[in-house]
C-alpha cells in the first residue's frame, strides 16, 4: 500500500517530467505559483532524502539569482513592481544557503526584507494585498508573506517580523471573520470602495475555499519558526483552533471533500475543490502534530486524506490532480461557482504534496 509521502514523490516526479526547470510555470517568473509547488517538493526532500528534489529547487532558484546575489530576470525589484506573491519562493533560500553557505542566497534574503519592512498599510496597518490594491488585505496575503517573514525573524534576528505578522493575523481575524460561521471572507477592503466590498463593512461576499487554506496554512508556518515562550504564540493558537472548528462543520461527510464556496455544500453548482481540501487537511495534521489539536480531530485529517487520494487518477507513473480552481480574485457566489478547473496545476499538485508530506509526517501513513 502507498504511504502519503509515496503520493507526494510522484506527485513531484510527474511535474518534473513534464517541466524543466526553465520551464515551470509560469517561466521566466519568480513567483509563488512555482513556490507553492517547490515548498511541497522541499519537505519531500526533507522526509525522503533524495537529492533529486534538494537538486530541482536548487537549480530552478539558481536560474533567478547570479553569484552576486542579483535577480537579473526580475529586472524591476523595487516595492512597487513586486508582489508578496514574488516574495514566497524565497522560504527555500533559509535551507539552500543555510546547506550550500553561498551568501547570494542571504543576499536575496536580505533585499527582499526592506520591502517588506516598507509596505504600504491601510489605516489600520494591514499590510495592502498589491500596490494595485489599495487599502485591501486578502488571506492569502497571510501565507505569501508570513513563513518568510518569520523565518527571517528566526535565523538573522529580526523578533519584531513575528509581532508584525501577528498584526497582520490578527486584522484579519478581527476584522474578515463572520460571526455566524467562523470562516473568513476572502477579502476586506478598509477604505470600502472596492468593486467587490459591502458599502458598511469592506467585506467581499463569499468564503472561498483556497483562500482560507493559505490563511489556515500560514498561521502554523508561521508558528513552526516561532520561539515556544514567544508572548503572541498563544493568540496564533487560538486563532488556528478557530478556523479549524469552523472548518470541520462543512467537510462533505459523504466524500471527505471541502467546497470551492465552503458553506454551500448544498447548492447544485457549487463543486468540491482539490487544492482547498489538500491545504485543509494539511493544517489539521500539522496542528495535531504541533500539539495544538488533540487527536479527536484526526478523523477529519484522514477523510480528506482519503478524499483527495480517492479523487486521482493516473497513466502510468503520471499522477493526476483535478478540480483545481484557477488563480482567482475576488468576486461573488457565481463567480466562484463558474470559475474554470484544471489538472496538475501547480496551485493544486502543491497543495497536494504539501498535504501528503505532512500527513505522512503527522500520521506515519
Amino acid at each position: 500500500m502507498k504511504t502519503a509521502l509515496d503520493y507526494a514523490k510522484q506527485g513531484c516526479d510527474t511535474l518534473m517530467r513534464k517541466f524543466s526547470v526553465k520551464t515551470l510555470p509560469p517561466a521566466n517568473r519568480y513567483h509563488y505559483h512555482q513556490g507553492v509547488f517547490l515548498s511541497g517538493m522541499e519537505r519531500t526532500y526533507f522526509l525522503s532524502q533524495d537529492e533529486k528534489y534538494y537538486n530541482y529547487i536548487k537549480n530552478w532558484h539558481d536560474q533567478f539569482i547570479s553569484d552576486d546575489g542579483t535577480m537579473p530576470l526580475m529586472k524591476d525589484l523595487e516595492a512597487e513592481n513586486l508582489q508578496f506573491d514574488d516574495m514566497q519562493p524565497a522560504i527555500m533560500l533559509y535551507h539552500l544557503y543555510e546547506k550550500t553557505g553561498d551568501k547570494k542566497y542571504k543576499k536575496v534574503l536580505d533585499r527582499f526584507a526592506p520591502i517588506f519592512e516598507q509596505w504600504p498599510t491601510n489605516a489600520r496597518g494591514g499590510f495592502w494585498h498589491k500596490y494595485m490594491s489599495k487599502n485591501q488585505m486578502w488571506l492569502d496575503g497571510l501565507y505569501m508573506i508570513g513563513p518568510y517573514a518569520s523565518m527571517y525573524a528566526k535565523y538573522f534576528d529580526k523578533p519584531y517580523f513575528w509581532e508584525t505578522m501577528y498584526q497582520q493575523m490578527n486584522l484579519m481575524r478581527r476584522n474578515i471573520t463572520c460571526p455566524k460561521t467562523g470562516l473568513l471572507f476572502h477579502a476586506w477592503d478598509d477604505s470600502k470602495i472596492a468593486r467587490w466590498a459591502n458599502s458598511e463593512t469592506g467585506l467581499s461576499e463569499e468564503f472561498w475555499g483556497r483562500a482560507i487554506g493559505w490563511y489556515a496554512v500560514a498561521i502554523l508556518d508561521i508558528m513552526e519558526h516561532m520561539p515556544a515562550d514567544h508572548p503572541r504564540r498563544e493568540e496564533f493558537i487560538s486563532a488556528e483552533k478557530d478556523i479549524v472548528n469552523a472548518l470541520i462543520k462543512y467537510q462533505d461527510e459523504k466524500t471527505g471533500l471541502w467546497y470551492q464556496v465552503v458553506d454551500k455544500g448544498n447548492n447544485p453548482e457549487n463543486w468540491h475543490e482539490t487544492s482547498c481540501t489538500s491545504l485543509f487537511t494539511y493544517a489539521i495534521s500539522k496542528a495535531i502534530k504541533m500539539g495544538i489539536l488533540d487527536d479527536a480531530y484526526a478523523k477529519y485529517a484522514h477523510k480528506g486524506y482519503q478524499g483527495v487520494i480517492d479523487s486521482l487518477t493516473f497513466d502510468g507513473e503520471d499522477l493526476f490532480v483535478s478540480n483545481i480552481c484557477i488563480g482567482t480574485g475576488v468576486g461573488n457566489e457565481d463567480f466562484y461557482f463558474k470559475r474554470p478547473t484544471v489538472t496538475n496545476d501547480l496551485h493544486g499538485m502543491g497543495a497536494f504534496v504539501l498535504m501528503c508530506t505532512e500527513y505522512f509526517d503527522t500520521f506515519r501513513q
